[in-house]
């Protein structure tokens, strides 16, 4: 028999640690693009900053698609992973609807996807693997005529 997993059923059971990098996923709700006008690009960027700011995150690179968020991100010791992305999340959301009063759907798709990094010399291959993503999308020829991403190591 065929078991179907949904988001919080994979999410049971795992548990995020401190001083540990992750790769996250995040997607908006039905793949919509959210993200492809440059102030909306701007309000996740803020979002990651913030997080930092606040001592939640350090942030290594990441890349904000139209419709989707990659973060190459180590947790710090003051929440867990899901509630670091959950604050993040609703920052974004709360700054969208400041910049468009229209703004009732929901913004992000349930959960999220998470990979544990296991080594340091894997960094700078997922970095760079996350920074290339608008290249892969035909977004752009160069990551240099993309506006929405950095990475520590560049």
């Amino acid at each position: 028999m065929n078991q179907v997993f949904h988001g919080k059923a994979l999410r049971r059971g795992r548990h995020s640690v401190p001083g540990n990098i992750y790769i996250v996923t995040i997607v908006t709700k039905q793949r919509h693009f959210w993200f492809q006008r440059f102030d909306s690009a701007r309000v996740v960027v803020r979002a990651l900053l913030n997080s930092d700011r606040q001592g939640f995150s350090s942030t290594y690179a990441f890349v904000v698609m139209p419709d989707h968020l990659h973060w190459l991100v180590q947790l710090e010791n003051k929440e867990p992973l899901s509630r670091v992305v959950q604050r993040v999340k609703s920052e974004v959301t709360r700054g969208l609807r400041q910049q468009e009063t229209n703004i009732h759907n929901q913004v992000w798709q349930a959960g999220f996807h998470d990979h544990a990094m296991r080594n340091e010399e894997s960094l700078i291959r997922a970095a760079r693997y996350i920074v290339a993503n608008p290249l892969r999308a035909g977004l752009c020829r160069s990551v240099r005529e993309y506006p929405h991403w950095d990475c520590v190591w560049v």
